[in-house]
């Protein structure tokens, strides 16, 4: 007879078996009606099946049922068919459960199956010998399929040995890890007195540093004293020549005053030199600033005298040339009445250290609102930069970003600023706080057709424009 060592095992022999059932079930079926009792097949287990011994009769039936064919197979199982064995003995383990204990037809089959793939194993349960080194759980399987004599006894012994077995294993696993943790537990306890020893010596060494810390202590006290002594001996020094000092200074403050007395009679006698020296040029500039005055005199007496007029040409207003036409004051009325006149905006860069600021939005939907965003801000940022390089000013663009869910990834061009406004803000806030930043006396214009945007800057000393001047300046190149 061949021992059932695994399930493996038991699952390879019935998928190695491929012969057909006809011959097998009616030799399986003459067996059965010379062996089992009705009443002892019809019984049931005294309890629920041991874990082990259920997983075992799964396994069976899920490797069974896949060399059913489709009328044989159970309507409830239908459906698990096409699985693997593994994977039916997994997700349809209820089922097969329910269908082996109440469908003596498909219980028998698999039976049967059993009977092909370990006919040592089932001849010996036949004859109420079950093998003593057979596995348990194999045991009890084929018991609850087969269902010999005695089937039920047989079924609760084969269980309580397995239950025995498993308990066995729980107990050397138990002991294995009582094992191991006891050669953990010696393991730190060693590590604990290694480290126990090693902080006895660091304490004798801190002990010993501590001790020579005293001796050293004690002598920087000693020294201490003896260098207060030294300070006082000093101070005492240092009375003695300050004593003397202030001697010598009260002589040297004498020699100084007896020296700037004779400074000062030097000084006396340098300013009296100096005084006649000045006498005799005295004279002499006397004679020709009054040489002076006489003849600027004489020249505006002439001038009264003849009542010449003021000169109002000059030589260059003789040579012969073409001068241009002045502009009339219609012309400058009518000039004025252009306020969008791009050639307005092209004198104001052209201040010196002109800032131009631009409500970006406020400019590309005015100009061209059917483009989308993105695009609206790269064809207004590449124009500005033409601007920027043409007049040589600072240009700031300012988009409103307080609807944006995620940074702009956009790339500026040279000479020109961007800015979006933050959470919260509007660009008309972030423009009026640019303005506001620069100092008194900057030429700002800031190019917006929001009247409440033009207003605020206006107060701020900006000069707004409108934006279509900033668009008639754009489309002119």
């Amino acid at each position: 007879m061949a021992e059932a060592g695994s399930e493996s095992d038991t699952g390879a022999a019935f998928e190695a078996e491929s012969a057909p059932e006809s011959g097998a079930d009616a030799h399986a079926d003459g067996q059965d009606g010379a062996h089992d009792d009705p009443a002892d097949r019809d019984a049931a287990p005294r309890g629920p099946l041991p874990d082990g011994v259920r997983q075992r009769v799964i396994a069976l039936a899920a490797d069974g049922l896949g060399a059913m064919t489709s009328d044989e197979i159970p309507v409830p199982l239908r459906q698990f068919a096409r699985f693997t064995p593994s994977r039916r003995a997994k997700l349809a383990a209820t089922p097969l459960a329910g269908v082996l204990e109440n469908d003596p037809v498909f219980r028998q089959r698999i039976a049967e199956r059993l009977r092909r793939g370990l006919p040592d194993l089932a001849a010996a349960l036949d004859a109420g010998r079950p093998p003593a080194a057979a596995d348990p759980l194999d045991v009890a399987a084929a018991a609850y399929l087969l269902r010999p004599p005695g089937w039920v006894a047989l079924l609760d012994t084969a269980g309580q040995a397995a239950e025995r077995a498993a308990q066995d294993r729980a107990g050397a696993e138990a002991a294995a890890v009582v094992d191991r943790l006891e050669s953990e537990l010696g393991a730190l306890r060693a590590a604990a007195r290694t480290e126990q020893e090693k902080l006895r010596a660091d304490l004798e060494e801190a002990r010993k540093e501590a001790e020579q810390l005293r001796r050293q202590v004690r002598g920087l006290q000693g020294g201490a004293k003896h260098a207060e002594k030294e300070a006082k001996r000093a101070q005492a020094e240092l009375a003695t020549v300050r004593a003397e000092a202030q001697t010598a200074i009260a002589a040297a403050d004498k020699e100084t005053r007896r020296l700037r007395s004779r400074v000062s009679e030097v000084e006396s006698a340098l300013e009296a030199s100096r005084r006649a020296a000045r006498e005799g040029r005295s004279m002499e500039d006397t004679r020709v600033r009054l040489l002076l005055d006489t003849v600027l005199e004489a020249a505006q007496g002439l001038r009264r005298e003849l009542a010449l007029p003021p000169v109002g040409i000059r030589p260059a207003d003789t040579v012969d040339a073409v001068a241009p036409e002045g502009a009339s004051p219609k012309d400058i009325a009518k000039r004025a009445l252009e306020g969008d006149d791009p050639a307005l905006l092209d004198q104001l860069l052209s201040l010196p250290q002109a800032h131009l600021v631009i409500d970006g939005y406020n400019v590309t939907k005015t100009g061209y609102p059917s483009l989308a965003l993105s695009e609206q801000r790269v064809r207004l940022l590449g124009g500005l930069a033409v601007i920027a390089a043409q007049s040589g000013a600072e240009v700031t663009c300012v988009f409103d970003g307080a609807q944006l869910d995620a940074p702009v990834l956009l790339a500026p061009p040279r000479g020109v600023r961007v800015r979006f406004s933050k959470a919260g803000e509007t660009a008309d806030e972030l423009i009026r706080r640019l303005v506001r930043a620069e100092p008194p006396g900057r030429p700002v214009i800031v190019v917006s057709s929001d009247r409440e945007v033009a207003d605020g800057v206006r107060r701020a000393g900006a000069r707004p424009v409108p934006s279509t001047m900033l668009l008639r300046r754009l489309a002119r190149g």
